[in-house]
Order: structure tokens, then sequence, then C-alpha cells
């Protein structure tokens, strides 16, 4: 039985990141992520439901939405399985943090403030080298000089994290280590290197769950693993889909050149082209070309 919470499930995740009482988690994390760009020292958690502004506009929802004591804002999501569109999706999300900064009136002078994605994946970036992290910023493509620093989208993709334990070398990549592993961890690593791991500890214990949270968790146990089924489903039919179609190509191919064959050598016995292309099927000009 599993001593830790899963943070992959939409409980376990907020319950680590997303809680007043465990918000100093989330800002050690985005430090250790921005290590050596900034230092945030408080958050504020905002309203994760953003509702339409005007009729016909779309709202958002967030897993994690905050902003720092600067006013930078942080939306921090857990993503299980690729989604038609993630990229656009991920993209709208922060343009829309964005375009919401925007104040009425003529004295607004378009002073933004920087907002962040960060966006955890269970899953490999489509048409993407695979890596742990990826960051994209507004930059021109020659010079690659930075345009603007309001805009930043950070994936981390969980899969292309290897390292054991011993082998992590920045804090970063202890968070990493920990959360990819913790549903399987007996213990908390690293507690005598940072204390967060010791107070990480405490909140992820399962057996420190009150009742109700139990029952909330198992349900989002539940649909964690409904979900995986699911994807694992899709993806074997699709393989199984894409076997049966090269299969099937391959005997077309087999076929047609089989044709040929036939084709070749009633040619070379003399016999007319009216008769190959009845036996064989195939037009005047494959049939001369052999």
């Amino acid at each position: 039985m599993a001593k830790f919470i899963n943070p992959f499930t939409d409980v376990g995740f907020k319950k680590i990141f997303g809680q007043e009482v465990s918000k100093d988690l989330l800002i050690d994390f985005l430090n250790d992520l921005l290590v050596d760009e900034k230092s945030i020292t408080d958050i504020t958690f905002l309203d994760k439901e953003v509702l339409p502004e005007y009729m016909g506009d779309r709202g958002v929802i967030y897993d994690i939405y905050c902003t720092t004591e600067n006013g930078e804002q942080f939306i921090v999501e857990m993503q299980n399985r690729q989604q038609v569109n993630f990229r656009e999706r991920a993209l709208y999300y922060l343009s829309h943090a964005v375009s919401r900064q925007g104040e009425k009136g003529a004295d607004w002078r378009f002073g933004l403030k920087a907002v962040y994605g960060v966006f955890f994946m269970n899953f490999r970036l489509e048409d993407m080298p695979h890596k742990l992290r990826t960051d994209i910023v507004l930059s021109d493509r020659d010079t690659h000089e930075q345009f603007s620093d309001k805009l930043r989208f950070i994936f981390i993709e969980l899969p292309s994290f290897r390292k054991e334990e011993e082998e992590c070398v920045t804090d970063f990549e202890r968070w990493i280590y920990v959360l990819k592993n913790m549903e399987t961890l007996n213990r908390m690593p690293f507690k005598a290197r940072k204390s967060v791991f010791e107070k990480l500890e405490k909140i992820v214990d399962i057996a420190s769950l009150s009742k109700e949270e139990r029952m909330k968790y198992d349900e989002s146990i539940k649909v964690y693993r409904d979900s995986l089924v699911t994807m694992e489903f899709a993806e074997q039919k699709g393989r199984a889909e894409g076997l049966a179609e090269g299969m099937a190509k391959g005997m077309a191919k087999g076929k047609a050149e089989e044709r040929c064959i036939i084709a070749g050598q009633l040619k070379r016995m003399g016999m007319s082209f009216d008769a190959i292309r009845e036996v064989t099927g195939l037009s005047d000009s494959e049939i001369d070309a052999l």
C-alpha cells in the first residue's frame, strides 16, 4: 500500500501546491525552477476559475493560479495525457492572464507584469526534442535576442527524467525525483538537505488525511487510473490500426510487384498488350515500361 499520495491526481497535485497551508512548497519549487533568475518570497492564490468578461467570451479554469509579491503571475498545471491543441491551450491560458491586466481608462500605459506558465506533463511533447525542461520565450528568430520577458512557458516533461536519487545534482532535480516517484517511496529523501521536504512528507502522508480528504483522494485516484487505462487502450488501438495499415500496404505492394512480374513474362512470350492488360490490370504505359 502506498505511503504517500499520488501527485499526478487532481487532489494530490493541489494538496501539494495549491493550499494556503502549503504555499511555501510552491514558493520553494518555483525558486528552484528559476534559480539564479529570481527569488520569490510570497505568493497569493488567485481564483482558479476566471469567468468570461463579456457575452460570447470563454472562461478559464486553472489548476493553480497565483501572483507573487511583485505582481508577476504563475499558472501551474498538471497534464497527464496529450490533448488536441495542447500547446495552443497553453498559449490561450497565458494570453488570457495577460489580457486581464488591462485597465479601463486613458491613464493605463500597458504596464504589464510577467506571466509564467509551468506545465507538468506525464507525456512527451510531439515534434519537440525530448528533454526534461523546455523553456519558451518571445525572442528574435535570427539573433535569439529576447523581445519581451512578459510571457514565458516552462514545460516539464516527466518521462524524460530518469535519474536515481543519488544522481540528482540540483534542487530542481530533487523536486522532480520526489514528485515522479512519490507514490512508490517508502521514505522522503533529501530531508537532511532541505527542510521543505520534511514538510512535504507530512503534507503527502496518506495516513494524515482526514476522512473527507481520503474520500476525495480515493475518487481522484479512480479518475486518474481510469484515464490511464483509456489512454493505454487508445495507444494500443492506434498501434494495431497502424500495423494493419502497414500490412495492407505491404500486401498491396506485393500484389503490384507480382502483377508486374507476370506481365513481363507474358510480354516476353509475345502476348498482345490488350491480353496482358486484361490479365494483370496494368495500363499500356506500365506494360510498355517493363
